[in-house]
């Protein structure tokens, strides 16, 4: 099978949707499948056999696309579109793969040339544009409309969560897959280097974060409930780190951490490769997920849960779909019911031991790289059978 995957991001990064495709391409590659992945000028290659990734034409001044809507995005998707065009009008595939907003240009080379098409879901993009930018909201039912158009054209749906399994029903989708995203963690003994980035065991429970610093991570929130718990008279020591973010984004947090007061007890470490993973969870007593917007499940939800770590989580869709109260420490997303969550974990090991045992065996009987390849495999099968009518 020939495939042409659009993938609209910098690939490859040390991010959930780069990551995510990089997975994908090791399913396909594996099936023997001839892969041209179209994506951005910016990142590193990977090599799988079968697979050839080209990249848009480098545009002057645009050297990071951070996630989400942006300029350095727009642009790019533009020269993907022509550059896609050209690619299909050159050749024949038998199934476009577009990833996120890249459907939009599969759907026009559907109507042109008849390619069928399988839209790669990751979020709702009306969704996710006007959560991070409410001064679109004017233009909110255009885009569900112009989304539901594309979502019932492609020949099939892959969502990452069950949330977006239902959005895509909603709009009458003919075919829709589950493919959850899985653990990254590998095996690894956490390095003298990596242990000085944390404070000392005796210094109190260490709530760990691992992700972007973007506003939707809930990050704002995190902050004013460690604030909260550590200013309480009744509440035992902690130390919160912050692993990931920009330099921006960073400033940003340790400014409010200072004006807070707690800068002292709040660590921001930076970005950690992918395959130290493991060795900066070992080091966490609690991992915290503050996310407030969206329904999408974050990837390093299924980490989280494969370290055997307890997890404290905001109870809204974006976490409740995959985790629920015995799997994990669920509050309310403000401040005084997160700190609550906080407090009650960090003086109760035996509820700590109880969700993160838990969680490891959810993610080991139905997050795993077997039952990722699986699902792919499904998908594919299903698609050639289609095809061969």
């Amino acid at each position: 099978m020939k495939i042409l995957l659009l993938a609209p991001q910098p690939f490859y990064e040390e991010r959930g949707t780069p990551i995510a495709v990089n997975l994908l391409l090791r399913v396909l590659s594996a099936r023997g499948a001839t892969v041209d992945v179209l994506t951005y000028p910016v990142g590193a290659d990977r090599e799988h056999p079968g697979v050839t990734i080209h990249r848009t034409r480098r545009v002057p001044g645009i050297r990071k696309i951070p996630p989400g809507l942006s300029f350095a995005k727009l642009v790019c998707d533009a020269f993907m579109f022509f550059q896609a065009w050209g690619m299909v009008r050159r050749q024949r595939y038998d199934v476009i793969h577009a990833v996120e907003e890249s459907a939009f240009i599969a759907r026009f080379l559907q109507r042109w040339y008849r390619v069928p098409f399988i839209y790669d879901m990751d979020s709702s993009l009306s969704r996710q544009i006007v959560d991070k930018h409410p001064w679109l909201g004017w233009l909110g039912r255009a885009m569900r409309w112009a989304e539901g158009r594309m979502i019932r054209a492609a020949t099939a749906v892959i969502a990452v969560c069950p949330a977006l399994v239902e959005e895509a029903q909603s709009h009458g989708a003919c075919q829709v897959y589950l493919l959850t995203d899985i653990s990254l963690l590998q095996e690894v003994e956490p390095t003298p280097a990596e242990q000085a980035l944390f404070p000392p065991t005796g210094a109190g429970c260490r709530f760990v974060y691992v992700g972007n610093l973007e506003s939707y991570q809930g990050i704002d929130l995190l902050v004013a409930a460690f604030h909260k718990l550590v200013t309480d008279p009744t509440s035992s020591p902690a130390q919160l780190i912050v692993a990931g973010g920009v330099p921006g984004d960073i400033a940003r947090y340790e400014a409010m951490c200072r004006q807070l007061g707690v800068a002292d007890r709040v660590r921001f470490i930076g970005p950690q490769p992918v395959d130290r993973l493991g060795a900066m969870l070992a080091l966490a007593d609690v991992l915290v997920s503050p996310r407030t917007q969206g329904n999408n499940t974050p990837m390093k939800i299924y980490s989280y849960m494969a370290s055997g770590k307890p997890l404290l989580a905001t109870a809204l869709p974006t976490h409740t779909q995959v985790l629920n109260d015995e799997t994990a420490c669920l509050a309310a997303p403000e401040p005084a019911a997160f700190a609550e969550g906080m407090r009650r974990l960090a003086v109760d090991p035996e509820l700590r031991a109880r969700l993160g045992a838990a969680a490891q065996a959810r993610a080991e009987a139905a997050h795993s790289w077997p039952a990722f390849q699986r699902t792919v495999n499904q998908i594919y099968d299903d698609l050639a059978a289609r095809l061969t009518q």
